[in-house]
């Protein structure tokens, strides 16, 4: 029985976090539903692995679009699966839930999210800034009057954040993250190579070989697909190389809102900036040499915070277990 769950719902992944318990859940956020009656056949693991496999009677699908809820009803019911798993499906307490959210996000958008945690069964919803989580999981201290730096490269969206006092003084975000770089990879192989990959491929060469500069040592990975000529299954090889050239346009838009953050940052932040450096998490900072593209465009030392995926859903803990200290980064709705 948890009565506090801190919840990191990405549009790839969703963590769950219990304090002084950890991380409990970490599913991809993809849901199995009937075409029929829209009845939920999977949730997670189990429904990502369909996806591209289905016959026309199932359809494998992302809730969430870009880090929006692009489907409601669905959302909820991914949200209502994950309180039952950790709180039970009969509770005398209903839980206090956290869940991280984009800094620009519209109020439209935060009231979907708030509504969908009432209805998955919270006695309150608190809204935490996803740079703000993640600076907090990364260890930083966010509380002091010196400013801090955040990359947060997630599955849908990019976020970039100068943090100082307890709450973000200049940001921007771009809709590219993880997926996009997907998609880049997807079109690029296609384009040279005449082969047609699915999305989960694409992923899994991005985590294998993908680098975000050519790699010294040179990668390289078998893939399989159709033509798009012949429309015959086929086999190639490809290399980190041809990654390193797929991934360009996403990785140039996000570089591009990292130079626009640093150019509005005031001159004392932007100065503690330099001397501490640019932090970089979520599941994007795993992509090789990521930290050294971005320190070359930007010529801040960048370095990938340790375990960058689980950031933001640790920082969402911590916010939820010292609710008094950072209310000033919280925004909240009462059921």
């Amino acid at each position: 029985m948890s009565r506090k769950i801190a919840i990191d719902l990405g549009t790839t992944d969703s963590l769950v976090y219990i304090p002084k318990k950890g991380i409990v859940i970490n599913e991809p956020s993809v849901v199995a539903l009937q075409a029929s009656d829209n009845k939920i056949m999977a949730i997670g693991k189990e429904a990502k692995e369909m996806i591209g496999r289905t016959p026309d009677s199932i359809i494998a699908a992302h809730p969430l679009q870009e880090g929006a809820i692009a489907n409601f009803k669905i959302t909820e019911a991914m949200l209502k699966n994950f309180v039952n798993r950790v709180s039970g499906r009969i509770r005398l307490i209903k839980p206090e839930i956290m869940i991280s959210v984009p800094a620009g996000v519209t109020s439209t958008e935060r009231k979907a999210v708030i509504d969908a945690c009432v209805s998955a069964g919270a006695k309150q919803a608190y809204l935490i800034k996803q740079p703000i989580a993640a600076a907090l999981g990364a260890g930083i201290p966010i509380a002091t009057s010196s400013g801090n730096m955040i990359i947060d490269i997630g599955g849908g969206t990019s976020e970039v954040a100068v943090i100082a006092l307890g709450d973000i003084v200049v940001s921007s975000s771009v809709r590219v993250g993880g997926d996009k770089l997907d998609t880049a990879i997807s079109n690029y192989i296609r384009k040279k190579h005449n082969l047609i990959i699915g999305r989960q491929t694409a992923e899994k060469v991005k985590i294998g070989i993908g680098s975000a500069t050519p790699a010294k040592e040179k990668l390289d990975k078998e893939i399989s697909g159709s033509n798009s000529v012949t429309g015959l299954p086929e086999s190639i090889i490809i290399s980190s190389e041809d990654i390193a050239k797929a991934v360009k346009g996403p990785l140039l838009e996000i570089i591009n809102i990292v130079k626009e953050v640093l150019q509005n940052t005031p001159p004392e932040l932007a100065s503690d900036v330099m001397d501490k450096g640019i932090v970089i998490t979520g599941g994007g900072a795993r992509l090789r040499n990521i930290d050294t593209l971005l320190t070359k465009v930007t010529g801040v030392p960048c370095e990938v915070a340790e375990e960058p995926e689980l950031c933001t859903v640790k920082g969402c803990g911590i916010a939820l277990d010292h609710l008094e200290a950072y209310k000033r980064s919280i925004l909240w709705a009462k059921n």
